[in-house]
């Protein structure tokens, strides 16, 4: 029974096993057949759809392609419409030049008509000036010799007789036109001129300023006389050669007296003397370090000269070494005048004259307070005038052409080439010349007026000449016989130019020609 059950459980089993196997297989093949369905489902749904949307995008492109090409169309529309109006401009204007130039040459052919009846005019014309100028040269000819004939003269006798009347004609036209230039030069000139210098002046009024040849070095006693000399005047000798002064202890009490033409060394030995007093230690080794000090003192100091002038004057931007040379002035004297307070009086006045002229005051003031640096050199350059020295230095130290031609021009020895020279010139004789500026010499005064006079007398008709005013004026007698008025004005003109050029003078020189005429009779 077992066995059978067995074999029927398995059976049962197996059909089981069947019956659920085709039952999953009817069952898969259901969804299958189902999803299929809805996939084709799908499918159409979505092919549907896509041939919606293509025939959409159909129709969106191909409206979009009906607006480019009407967008197209308007523009080539637009344009050509644009090219056919230039087009027809361009026709007008190219219309309107051809009338233009048919203009113009019916006007050429005009003128070119107007012109060949012109020349043909001028051509006969021409003919009967030639046989005008053929019958003139004819009548010229026998004239002459009619002239000849009557005043029996020859051609050339006849020229020299024309040229002599010519020549006195032209003396008296050239007098006239002088006297006339002159009394509008004077009329104008003189009063702006003495308006400019006038107002210069007050400008810059400074007080006098004399050096001496010595100084003055006090002493706290009497007793410190013989320190100063030490023992058998080691001292003292010893001060002087350092030095190069003379030093002169006398009877003034508490003073010493330091005596040298030369300022820089006079003002060294006195700064040296003051060191060696205050400090109270004087024998010969002290007195060289003394004195060697005040040397490098006294550069320092010449310096700072330089330095306080050009800023008073409010000039920059110069270079050291002019400052140097500019601080040196302050130790030179010129007739008894400062060098360095005669500068910076030039460098006023011609900073006042040229705002009044217009022209730049900075220039004109570096230009005046630079014209006398040429005096400090000493031998220390090559030769020349202090005027052509300043100007080589000012050139060297990067001083403007301007500046450089203004100081070697303003003695004249070198022509003026701007006014900023002549300003200068004028400054300078306005410093030099004021009252009290200058102490000369007697020998110097007498030598200025001979030359003066020896000037006027070197001229033909001259019986007397005087020199007046202390020189500021000389008057000219002449020989009424040999020299006529007209002739009198061309004298004064030269002795002028004559006095200009041979002599230097402060200020200037009034010079008068007389001329008179005296009929003397006697009654017996």
């Amino acid at each position: 029974m077992s066995e059978m059950d067995t074999i029927l459980k398995s059976v049962i089993l197996s059909f089981s096993a069947m019956v659920l196997f085709f039952s999953g297989y009817l069952l898969r093949h259901f969804f299958a057949s189902k999803r299929i369905l809805v996939a084709e489902k799908q499918a159409r749904e979505m092919q549907a759809l896509a041939e919606r949307e293509s025939e959409t995008r159909r129709k969106e492109i191909e409206l979009a392609g009906k607006d480019l090409m009407l967008k197209l169309r308007q523009d080539f529309e637009a344009e050509t419409k644009s090219r056919r109006e230039e087009l027809v401009a361009a026709e007008k204007r190219i219309a309107q030049k051809e009338e233009g130039l048919e203009k113009r040459v019916d006007l050429l052919e005009k003128k070119e008509k107007d012109i060949s009846g012109r020349v043909a005019a001028l051509h006969g014309q021409e003919v009967s000036v030639k046989q005008e100028e053929e019958k003139l040269t004819k009548l010229i000819e026998e004239e002459k010799q009619r002239l000849q004939a009557i005043s029996k003269l020859t051609p050339d006798e006849a020229k020299q007789l024309l040229l002599s009347r010519l020549s006195d004609e032209l003396t008296h036209e050239k007098a006239t036109m002088i006297r006339k230039m002159e009394d509008e030069a004077r009329d104008t000139a003189e009063k702006k001129a003495r308006q400019i210098i006038s107002t210069a002046i007050q400008r810059c009024a400074s007080d006098q300023a004399v050096e001496t040849t010595i100084s003055v070095v006090p002493l706290p006693s009497d007793e410190m006389k013989g320190r100063i000399i030490g023992r058998e005047g080691r001292n003292i000798r010893s001060l002087e050669m350092a030095t190069g002064v003379d030093i002169i202890i006398d009877d003034t009490p508490e003073a010493v007296t330091i005596s040298g033409f030369d300022m820089v060394r006079r003002e060294i030995a006195r700064m040296a003397l003051e060191n060696l007093i205050s400090d109270g230690r004087i024998h010969p080794g002290r007195i060289e370090e003394v004195v060697e000090k005040a040397k490098k003192d006294m550069e320092g100091k010449i310096k700072e000269e330089g330095e306080k002038a050009a800023f008073e004057l409010g000039i920059h931007n110069m270079h050291p070494e002019l400052l140097k040379l500019i601080g040196k002035l302050r130790y030179r004297t010129s007739f008894g005048q400062n060098a360095l307070q005669h500068t910076k009086e030039v460098a006023q006045l011609i900073g006042s004259m040229a705002i009044q002229l217009g022209l730049d005051p900075k220039i004109a003031t570096r230009a005046g307070l630079l014209h006398d640096i040429g005096k400090v050199v000493g031998q220390d350059v090559e030769e020349g005038t202090h005027a052509i020295v300043g100007a080589n230095l000012a050139r060297k130290y990067g001083e403007t052409e301007d500046v450089v031609k203004a100081i070697e021009s303003h003695h004249e020895e070198v022509e003026m080439s701007s006014l900023y020279g002549v300003l200068v010139c004028a400054a300078d004789t306005v410093s030099a010349a004021r009252p009290g500026a200058r102490a000369e010499t007697l020998v110097t005064y007498v030598k200025r007026l001979e030359s003066l006079e020896a000037i006027a007398n070197s001229f033909k008709g001259v019986e007397k000449a005087y020199a007046m005013q202390a020189g500021r004026e000389i008057r000219i007698v002449v020989d009424p016989e040999k020299i006529n008025d007209d002739e009198s004005i061309v004298l004064a003109r030269d002795i002028r130019k004559r006095v200009e050029e041979e002599m230097e003078y402060p200020g200037q020189i009034k010079v008068i020609v007389i001329r008179e005429t005296r009929s003397i009779e006697y009654a017996k």
